[in-house]
């Protein structure tokens, strides 16, 4: 229950305070007086118990307070630590791409620290926000979770709306329609041409870069019909780096092979990451049983190598 109306309880009620232990231990007819963030928790380990506001309106309320005390901390280290007092957005951001990284880690790895992860990544943009919010008109982290939000709700109208998707392909489609028509309604156009990649980061790595340039053509259309197409051109360009070897034609296979992972429904990104993962664990292994065996790895000939690796794989 929300402090103001806890406070308001004890005053038309004789109630007699007692400090909270285990909640899950507490009777059935307890009045728990808590702070919003704190009511969350509990409530949340206690789902039968009522709560004073409703549970979506306390776990609003808790959110919107500990983001707040984020972004406290944020302004203080800004104002009090010399490290922080003299980042910009251009050194900052290399940290971020970091943080980034190592949430998709955590969840390639099966969650563990997830939530450590996560919360270093809302930090970065929280940090982020405030040095927005230094700049001259800038905007600040209200700006920027009202504009986020107002964006999600324009681009989903088959839930905000009367738009209809019946599936996952449907909502990509709503979305990059829904997005057209903003640029539309902003001017941001090129008269009558068609800006298929507009604002498509060039900056993003390689593999993202490969996949976002297919799904924008996509949108308009020019994508592969089904699976045995995608899986041909990457026949096709396989034969051409193999008659013609070389970085060019190794990049068509590359760019091929992102159309094959997308035809069959895999993110080619975490599909790779899978695969990098396991020949990890199996070089890692064959270097554990090459040792039992009396043997170093790294000094056995390739063939004796792909056997220990060969061993590993079973």
């Amino acid at each position: 229950m929300a402090p103001e109306l806890g406070t308001a309880l004890l005053e038309a009620l004789p109630l007699v305070p007692e400090p909270l232990g285990d909640p899950a231990e507490c009777p059935d007819d307890v009045l728990i007086v808590a702070p919003d963030a704190e009511a969350h928790r509990i409530a949340r380990r206690l789902p039968d118990a009522t709560t004073i506001p409703g549970r979506e309106a306390l776990r609003a309320r808790a959110i919107g307070a500990e983001v707040a005390a984020l972004a406290e901390v944020g302004l203080r280290l800004r104002r009090e630590c010399p490290w922080d007092r003299v980042q910009t957005a251009e050194t900052i951001v290399p940290h971020t791409i970091e943080e980034a990284f190592e949430v998709a880690d955590a969840v390639a790895t099966g969650g563990d620290g997830l939530a450590d992860e996560l919360g270093d990544l809302l930090f970065q943009s929280v940090f982020l926000a405030q040095l927005m919010e230094e700049r001259e008109g800038g905007a600040d982290l209200a700006d920027v979770a009202r504009g986020q939000s107002s964006k999600l709700i324009s681009r989903h109208p088959h839930v905000y709306g009367e738009a209809v998707a019946n599936d996952a392909q449907g909502v990509v489609d709503v979305w990059e329609r829904r997005k057209r028509q903003e640029r539309e309604e902003r001017g941001d156009t090129a008269g009558d041409e068609l800006d298929v990649f507009y604002d498509l980061p060039a900056g993003l790595p390689a593999l993202a870069y490969a996949t976002k340039t297919q799904k924008r053509a996509a949108a308009v259309g020019f994508d592969f019909p089904d699976v045995d197409a995608a899986l041909g051109k990457l026949r096709e360009e396989t034969s051409e780096l193999e008659a013609d070897p070389g970085p060019r034609e190794l990049g068509d296979v590359l760019f091929a092979a992102v159309g094959a992972a997308r035809a069959v429904g895999a993110d080619p990104e975490l599909a790779l990451r899978a695969t990098a993962t396991r020949f990890r664990e199996r070089v890692e292994r064959a270097t554990r049983l090459a040792s039992e065996a009396g043997l170093r790895f790294d000094t056995l000939p390739p063939d004796l190598q792909l056997r220990w690796y060969e061993e590993a794989r079973r």
